[in-house]
Order: C-alpha cells, then structure tokens, then sequence
C-alpha cells in the first residue's frame, strides 16, 4: 500500500465473483466512513446454542446481516486498531471486527448474494453456476 494511502479496500479472494458494481459501491463508501463491510441480510433464521447443542438464543434476523467483503477503512484508524490489537493479544476473523473491539463505528454497505465465499466443491458448482448464467445474459 502506498506510503500516503489514506483509505483501503480489503477484499477476500475467495469471494471471486464480486462484481464491479460492488467494487464501485464500497470506492464510493471508503471515503464516506471510517469502516465498513459489504454484507447482505440473513435470510435464515439463526440459533445459539450451548456446549451440550440446546438452543439459547434466536436472534432477530432484522438485525443480522452476513459480512462480506470487499471491506473498507481509513488506513490510520487500521493501523492503529492494528496495533492495539496486537498489543492487547486480541483474536479476530476480519479487520471490521477489530474496529468493532476499538469502538470504531463500523457500517454496512449493501452486497450481493452472488458474492459467495468459494471453499467448498459446493461453492464451486455454485459459483459456476453464476458465471454461467452471467454469461448467457451477455450473449
């Protein structure tokens, strides 16, 4: 990243099928926000459970969006959630969480459903599908 980056998207490359689109979407958000993810709202309804896989808890699914990336963020407030991070030993799955854990507001931009993390055989039929009908709609 460059020296006087002020802003970064970070993107999952896994999420391969994240269309430009998007890409614009979160380009236009960065310089907005001081974080945020792409994610689309939960469509199924989630469970919480215990060690012993008794339901605890159903949260309400208004609420619950699945995060996605690409993610966005202003370089310095990165860095130094980064840094107090590693200071603290904190354990995170992405970067927005590690703001989260700074109390750096972190917000939504709407994704795609297209925009699937490809990790298993399934995802891969999956993701050929989308390109196949992609291009059946340029043809």
């Amino acid at each position: 990243m460059p020296a006087d980056a002020a802003h970064v998207l970070i993107h999952d490359g896994a999420r391969c099928l994240a269309t430009p689109a998007l890409f614009d979407r979160c380009a236009a958000a960065v310089v907005q926000m001081q974080g945020f993810i792409a994610a689309v709202p939960v469509k199924d309804t989630i469970k919480q459970v215990n060690a012993q896989q008794v339901i605890t808890h159903t949260p309400d699914r208004a609420q619950l969006w699945a995060a996605q990336t690409p993610q966005g963020f202003e370089v310095d407030v990165l860095k130094r959630c980064h840094e107090r991070g590693q200071q603290q030993n904190w354990q995170v799955t992405d970067d927005a969480a590690l703001l989260e854990k700074c109390d750096v507001p972190v917000s939504i931009v709407e994704g795609e459903e297209t925009n699937l993390k490809v990790t298993t055989p399934v995802d891969l039929a999956i993701a050929q599908f989308i390109l196949q009908q992609r291009h059946e709609k340029l043809s």
